[in-house]
């Protein structure tokens, strides 16, 4: 069912073959959390090739590996140069002559892709411009972890949703027969291409997507609400000010959980969050627009409805249910 695949997005496998690695992905969480070994991939070597840097991903593919046997090598923004001075297909070879799987974090999904097509190994995306498969096993588990079930909740995503995250999170869940509800702007909703594609999905399981700008509307009777940041790391500041005023309405606040009409509404976030001033970035934001909170307030993000920190954990058991089937001799 797995062995010897690529995981490189979530709409690659089936609802069946998804639903198996999110249960997986909770086996092997109870298996940490009774000191249970589990080395599946005893002995072999994996490659950790991140061009953009990270901490959750690294942290999760790094205890993922040493967990399940394995013997990891971090190559950082120093290390590769892909398609630069060697290219992105040649490296593959080499790579997958040396290593039995790797790991790609980076800006292109033609890159991953490329990796897959040359290394003759399983080939992990950990991040890419267009896709977060792995955060997305995380996720839904987490959801499954809170609700028991997937198939007919509603999980609504808000804030700035031209992202990975929330596209992946339309698609995923609509795979999955996930409600999807994406609110944001108008100008900042997930592309056409990307809605086409999960209402294909939401047909074929029942999933109902809502892609709107009216809050009210998104969050009525919604299970869980899902946030990201407002802008990305290496993105233009000149824009920064135009997005606060756009999507100061869409922050995740304590009224907005009461708005849902949903007393046991859960929230998410994937991570890093500006809902305090105790980061540098948080420190700037403060002085220049005088906010000590963006997409969540610090209220929220601390509240019983958060399971933020739990989802973050769930990023190295996701990611170690992923490696386990796709590299070793499981199901």
């Amino acid at each position: 069912m797995f062995k010897g695949r690529h995981f490189l997005k979530t709409c690659d496998f089936s609802a069946e073959e998804l639903h198996t690695l999110i249960d997986f992905t909770g086996e092997l969480k109870e298996k940490k959390k009774r000191g249970i070994p589990h080395p599946y991939l005893k002995g072999k070597n994996l490659a950790f090739l991140f061009e953009k840097p990270s901490t959750r991903t690294r942290s999760a593919f790094s205890v993922a590996a040493y967990d399940l046997g394995a013997y990891p090598e971090y190559f950082g923004q120093g290390d590769i140069h892909l398609g630069v001075k060697e290219s992105t297909e040649d490296t593959a070879k080499v790579l997958g002559s040396m290593y039995d799987g790797i790991e790609f974090r980076g800006y292109h999904q033609k890159d991953v892709e490329t990796l897959a097509e040359n290394a003759n190994v399983p080939i992990w995306n950990g991040l890419t411009n267009e896709w977060h498969p792995t955060q997305m096993i995380a996720d839904f588990y987490t959801l499954k972890e809170n609700w028991g079930i997937l198939e007919g909740k509603t999980l609504t995503y808000i804030g700035d949703a031209r992202n990975n995250v929330a596209h992946d999170l339309l698609v995923t869940g609509a795979i999955l027969g996930v409600n999807v509800h994406i609110c944001a702007p108008k100008s900042l909703q997930p592309n056409e291409e990307i809605q086409a594609l999960a209402k294909q999905y939401a047909a074929q399981h029942q999933s109902d997507l809502l892609i709107t700008d009216d809050v009210a509307q998104a969050i009525y009777h919604t299970d869980a609400i899902y946030t990201d940041v407002w802008f990305s790391m290496g993105e233009d500041h000149s824009v920064l000010e135009s997005r606060i005023n756009q999507l100061l309405p869409y922050q995740v606040n304590e009224q907005m959980l009461i708005n849902t009409m949903n007393p046991e509404v859960i929230v998410l976030h994937c991570l890093p969050a500006f809902h305090d001033v105790n980061t540098q970035v948080g420190q700037q934001i403060y002085e220049t627009y005088g906010l000590t909170e963006m997409e969540i307030t610090d209220d929220v993000f601390k509240g019983k409805h958060a399971v933020i920190f739990n989802q973050a954990e769930n990023r190295l058991h996701s990611i170690k249910a992923i490696m386990a089937v796709t590299l070793g001799d499981l199901f």
